[in-house]
């Protein structure tokens, strides 16, 4: 058997991967903020790590998860979700770490923590769609 990409996995894997060069620029960021150059509360530091850690982990998973759904040949609604679900949480839990912690002196985060738990369920789901079309493909 021979791969191929699917044109949907084509195109979101080559987005995940250009997206791979923000993510570095969130690291450089990061220095920054460990040495202090950037002021931050103890809370503002902890969520910049959690949503740099996030989005690195969740754009790899979602990249395996592209492939695997290629793989297994998934479609229709299940294919989408398998394949778009782990990426939007990529976008989704990074972006409510940063947008939920932006802001002079914050100690407690803002309503934009609800982008965490959208993503979370992104994720949930489409972990769970990737992982039974495969064992049932």
């Amino acid at each position: 058997m021979q791969f191929e990409f699917t044109d949907a996995g084509r195109i979101l894997a080559g987005i995940a991967l250009l997206s791979i060069v923000t993510i570095e620029f969130g690291g450089y960021f990061m220095t920054k903020i460990v040495r202090g150059a950037v002021p931050m509360t103890p809370f503002q530091q902890a969520f910049a790590r959690a949503g740099h850690a996030h989005a690195g982990v969740l754009v790899t998973l979602g990249l395996v998860g592209v492939l695997y759904a290629d793989l297994a040949r998934l479609d229709g609604a299940v294919g989408w979700l398998s394949r778009v679900g782990i990426l939007a949480a990529a976008i989704l839990m990074p972006g409510g770490f940063f947008a939920s912690s932006a802001g002079k002196n914050r100690t407690t985060p803002n309503g934009a923590i609800i982008m965490v738990w959208i993503g979370a369920a992104c994720l949930a789901a489409g972990a769970l769609s990737l992982g039974i079309g495969v064992l049932t493909s």
